[in-house]
């Protein structure tokens, strides 16, 4: 019997040596002191059949190695999760928050624009990115052979004489051809050109084109509505002023600066000590993109205008290079 103890113990100090893991060590708890089938709990069961005189020392052995054995397994515990768990869990602890996303600020500016101009009265239409040559080119003045073209480098797709569009003026043709005036519409989205990667200019970027169709309308009514969005978007204290310019869906054109944001007129490299930075192109509708779409130019009269949405977030959010638009870095978004 006490052969059958001595084997048990060394058994048992093997065995508790080689469990590494919580499972393991309560693999070998069972084993040994499970209720149906515990090695112990058998020999003190074989305690009865020992002759009486060797009972005391039986017995004295068989206390010390479950006594033994029951204190190697707390210890071998308690340095298991001392060693698994380098801190504790305080369930008191309020819970952790989880990580939200964030709006890109493109977005941002985008959507602060949208809610500008639905507040004038203009409906939303993003328009399609894939475009004919007519809805992008054609119907807005541009002919086969315009040099304006030339300005717009494209991409041409190899389906159905297919384009990617080079602005968001092609809104302005389908939105006219589909509705009657008076018309008042806003189209922010992706546009594509053939541009290398810089600093300013990138081949994906994004633009907003807005048009107002009614009867009546003149460039002050342009003025005013370009004065009213720059001055809800940039900083009620910034100043606009235009300048002529050529574009062929409107006439005349004006190109439109704003106050720096960054010296608030008073001159800095930003504006090249100018105090002034241009921000937009914009006109009256040429009376020949109004015929193209079978509105009468003796009746009707419009404007439009359009501005870069990625440089209206880089002046916004002082961001100096486009790239950084583009990265999809999250350090750069968790800061919007």
């Amino acid at each position: 019997m006490l052969e059958d103890i001595q084997q048990t113990a060394r058994a048992f100090d093997s065995d508790l040596a080689s469990a590494n893991g919580a499972r393991e060590i309560d693999e070998v708890r069972v084993r040994y002191f499970g209720r149906k089938a515990g090695l112990i709990p058998a020999l003190f069961t074989r305690l009865k059949e020992v002759p009486k005189e060797q009972k005391r020392e039986i017995g004295d052995a068989l206390n010390k190695l479950r006594d033994r054995a029951e204190e190697a397994l707390k210890e071998k515990t308690a340095r298991l999760v001392t060693e698994k768990v380098e801190h504790p869990l305080d369930v008191t602890l309020p819970g952790r928050a989880p990580r939200l996303g964030h709006l890109h600020p493109t977005t941002l500016v985008r959507r602060e624009l949208e809610e500008i101009f639905v507040e004038m009265g203009y409906s939303l239409d993003p328009g399609p990115e894939v475009e004919t040559d007519w809805y992008n080119f054609e119907a807005l003045n541009f002919t086969p052979d315009h040099p304006a073209r030339d300005m717009q480098d494209t991409f041409f797709l190899d389906v159905d004489q297919l384009l990617l569009r080079t602005h968001t003026s092609n809104v302005q043709i389908r939105s006219m051809e589909r509705f009657k005036p008076p018309l008042r519409v806003l189209s922010c989205g992706r546009v594509y050109r053939r541009d290398e990667i810089t600093m300013r200019k990138s081949p994906v970027f994004h633009q907003a084109e807005g048009f107002l169709v009614d009867k009546g309308i003149h460039i002050g009514h342009l003025r005013a509505t370009l004065e009213q969005f720059i001055k809800r978007l940039f900083g009620s204290d910034l100043a606009m002023r235009m300048r002529p310019s050529y574009f062929p869906f409107t006439e005349p054109s004006a190109e439109v600066d704003m106050s720096c944001v960054f010296c608030r007129g008073k001159g800095c490299n930003t504006c090249s000590f100018t105090g002034w930075m241009e921000i937009l192109g914009s006109g009256m509708i040429h009376p020949q993109v109004l015929r193209n779409v079978g509105i009468d130019p003796d009746v009707w009269s419009g404007f439009a205008f359009g501005f870069g949405l990625d440089r209206a977030a880089m002046i916004k959010y002082d961001i100096p290079n486009i790239r950084t638009l583009f990265e999809n870095d999250v350090r750069v978004l968790q800061q919007f």
